[in-house]
């Protein structure tokens, strides 16, 4: 449990451009919505989570819920930070199983997968590794962008 911290700017743009709609709408209005997105965006992906839950706070999000893998807690915060707009992201994610967690990797222009294996792992061959962690937020390992945060697995897993 922890908060994380997250480019603002970067991400998947799933809150829309639509100012002038917005204007009409109340700011509790705006943010049940964002939550109600983020939400949808981790269903969507089938993580199994039990009771998820997430406020926003401005460009906090606070998420909780209840998982048996420690890979699903670290998805669900990293698919949830890596959404433009959100900052941080505040874990109360239970998992009843707890094993080593991953370390979280920024990508900086010029990345790839097997660039972060070799610096990560002392082989770039590894790069597998790092894209099966991340799935199904990645769906290729070639479509990655700078600021993006990446799950890294322990490499005795």
């Amino acid at each position: 449990m922890g908060l994380f911290s997250f480019i603002k700017e970067a991400g998947e743009k799933i809150f829309g451009s639509h100012e002038a709609k917005e204007v009409a709408k109340s700011a509790e209005e705006l943010k049940a919505e964002k939550e109600k997105m983020l939400e949808g965006k981790i269903l969507k992906m089938e993580l199994p989570i039990e009771n998820l839950d997430v406020v926003v706070e401005g460009d906090k999000a606070i998420v909780s819920g209840t998982t048996e893998i420690m890979a699903v807690r670290e998805l669900t915060i990293i698919t949830i930070g890596n959404t433009e707009g959100i900052a941080s992201v505040e874990d109360h994610i239970e998992v009843k199983s707890p094993e080593p967690e991953a370390t979280f990797y920024t990508v900086k222009k010029g990345d790839y997968l097997s660039k972060i294996a070799k610096e990560v792992y002392g082989d770039a061959m590894k790069y597998p590794l790092i894209f099966e962690a991340n799935k199904p937020m990645l769906s290729d390992p070639d479509k990655i962008y700078p600021g993006q945060v990446l799950r890294i697995p322990p490499l005795d897993q």
